[in-house]
């Protein structure tokens, strides 16, 4: 899967990054350059972030059904 932001995401992102370099680097990143250099992180960043997402949530899942037959298992009484 292909990380894909909308187009006011990425504009909001690129805004930012341009506020960011203005206050932490005193430097004027055009929209241009601030694109592409989201572009590079989302292409490099986006898939493996994505897959450890996936990776918590399927771990967070896996012990969560776990717990389940622990918590709400109801023993049977055996008529005999």
């Amino acid at each position: 899967m292909r990380v894909k932001l909308s187009d006011e995401r990425r504009l909001d992102l690129v805004r930012s990054f341009q506020s960011f370099c203005r206050s932490e680097f005193d430097d004027e990143v055009s929209e241009l350059k601030a694109e592409r250099i989201l572009e590079y992180f989302v292409e490099r960043l986006g898939p493996p972030v994505y897959n450890q997402a996936i990776r918590d949530a399927h771990a967070f899942l896996q012990e969560k059904l776990q717990d389940l037959e622990g918590e709400f298992y109801e023993p049977e009484i055996e008529h005999g």
